[in-house]
């Protein structure tokens, strides 16, 4: 069967009617390879659709030359802006509103305002801690651009999909999980504008076989762009929980964070001030390195819960890079206890 490299060979051979050949030009995007099917897009403008016409007809019959390769499906994005004559304007459908995902008790979308706060590993932490207590746990990794969970939860390997439609998803650790790190390589970037993002999302949302679940934890990447906007818009979000550290450039931008869930009608259900304090593992003496108490102030500024103060700590992230977060390997430990009071505190609500 022929691999994606020598399917990425065959495609470099086909000119793009702009100079160069498809992939060196960037045109070709979402590349998958699986089972004798072959499938990506070659994003263009509308009014180049005529002028790739043929590089996509090369495409097609130079891949389905290849030994194994027995389906080839390549979508042009661009379309004709104009209608039909014939076609009769109508109205068009009503937006549809948020849904509930099949199976879903609920979902908690983790966030912050700025990259490196640590998100993904109290996503990650969080999610273990749940499931220690007794709760039916999934995590989607939406951070599209930077996804982490399948090292941080120790997950390799493919996700099936036994009709081409339904996805399923991998397991370690007590926890559902779903990462678009699991459909590419560790070291390939994602190269996606808007729709595709969007489109990516609702298919790991609404196309994968979650099984039954108490609670589905999302972690978003940072900022406040398409991917926060498609999942509020388009599932029915219990609550956002915002993870930041003390400092006040972290703060300012959770704060941005914080009013967004809130123009999009998401409840805060609490804050996580991560990085709180390191003690010296030799000498005991604690530090407040990111300062102290922001998040602390800001959470009763808002009125909203502060779930809990973890410490800056060389084990959690030992543990998150080993694949087996600090809540599996040393669930009894000072630093998984933080994770178990966010988990509890999340129960309680009656959002987990």
């Amino acid at each position: 069967m022929a691999s994606r490299d020598q399917v990425l060979d065959v495609l470099k051979t086909i000119a793009d009617p702009a100079g160069g050949d498809i992939v060196s030009s960037g045109v070709m995007r979402a590349l998958h390879v699986e089972s004798g099917t072959v499938r990506f897009v070659m994003e263009i403008a509308p009014s180049q659709a005529p002028a790739y016409a043929a590089a996509q007809a090369k495409a097609e019959e130079a891949l389905k030359a290849l030994d194994g390769i027995d389906q080839v499906s390549i979508v042009l994005t661009g379309h004709s802006d104009t209608p039909p004559p014939d076609l009769k304007p109508s109205r068009p459908a009503a937006p549809k509103g948020p849904e509930k995902i099949p199976g879903v008790d609920h979902i908690i979308a983790i966030a912050s305002g700025k990259g490196g706060v640590g998100k993904s590993t109290v996503s990650s932490n969080l999610a273990v801690a749940l499931a220690q207590q007794g709760r039916r746990v999934g995590l989607l990794d939406a951070d599209v651009y930077g996804p982490s969970q399948p090292r941080m939860l120790g997950v390799s390997g493919r996700p099936a999909s036994p009709d081409g439609k339904t996805i399923l998803p991998l397991r370690n650790h007590g926890v559902t999980m779903m990462s678009i790190g699991l459909m590419t390589n560790e070291d390939q970037a994602v190269v996606w504008r808007g729709p595709m993002l969007m489109g990516a999302l609702q298919q790991m949302m609404m196309q994968v076989q979650w099984g039954a679940l108490d609670v589905l934890l999302v972690d978003l990447p940072p900022g406040t762009g398409d991917v926060q906007m498609t999942l509020s818009q388009k599932a029915q979000v219990d609550g956002a929980l915002i993870v930041s550290t003390p400092q006040d450039i972290a703060l300012l931008d959770a704060r941005k964070g914080i009013d967004m869930f809130n123009q999009l009608k998401v409840p805060i259900v609490g804050m996580v001030e991560n990085m709180s304090t390191h003690v010296c593992s030799k000498c005991g003496h604690e530090e407040h390195i990111f300062g102290h108490g922001g998040v602390t102030a800001e959470a009763a500024k808002l009125g909203v819960p502060l779930l809990a103060e973890v410490p800056l700590d060389l084990q959690i992230r030992l543990s998150s890079d080993g694949g087996a977060p600090i809540t599996a390997s040393a669930p009894d430990s000072p630093q998984a206890k933080a994770f178990h009071r966010v988990a509890s505190a999340l129960v309680a609500q009656g959002v987990a």
